[in-house]
């Protein structure tokens, strides 16, 4: 994984809906949870998605943004939207291209590692977690992210 204070590479990547979004477009409204995981309606993606989706209106009102990064291409990444009722942004790289800039690769170039960065608005990396089959560390990785964002006093609008 990239380290904590270092600044998360910039990127454009194709979202659910097939529109182009940048790593600066999506920091424009606040830090950003990014998270990487390896494939769409698998048990422990679908689990962490879920997470993600349940604590989505807090996140929004710490001024928090979610977007996630998997290989499938935007017609699996919007059903899998729609079937879970995921509200935030899901990023296509089937060419893993992104996935290697963060530096979640899988072993050998297999699969995708799941882990999860805490993006500042001026891309420095807060926090990391990288747990690829323990789902609760991203859970806890969310409750500290929202801490965070309280004791810096941010709302969002």
């Amino acid at each position: 994984m990239l380290d904590i204070g270092g600044f998360a590479p910039e990127f454009v990547l194709a979202d659910h809906s097939g529109r182009d979004r940048s790593l600066s477009g999506l920091l424009r409204d606040g830090p950003l949870l990014l998270y990487f995981y390896p494939a769409d309606f698998t048990p422990g993606c679908t689990k962490e998605a879920c997470i993600l989706r349940d604590r989505h209106a807090d996140m929004r009102s710490a001024a928090l943004n979610v977007a996630g990064i998997s290989p499938q291409d935007a017609a699996t990444h919007a059903r899998f939207r729609n079937a879970f009722d995921l509200p935030f942004t899901l990023l296509c790289d089937p060419d893993k291209v992104v996935i290697r800039m963060y530096d979640l690769d899988g072993p050998f170039g297999i699969g995708v590692r799941r882990g999860t960065y805490l993006v500042g608005q001026d891309r420095r990396i807060l926090d990391v977690v990288l747990a690829d089959f323990r789902i609760g560390r991203h859970a806890e990785f969310v409750e500290r992210a929202l801490r965070r964002q309280e004791e810096a006093g941010m709302r969002g609008s």
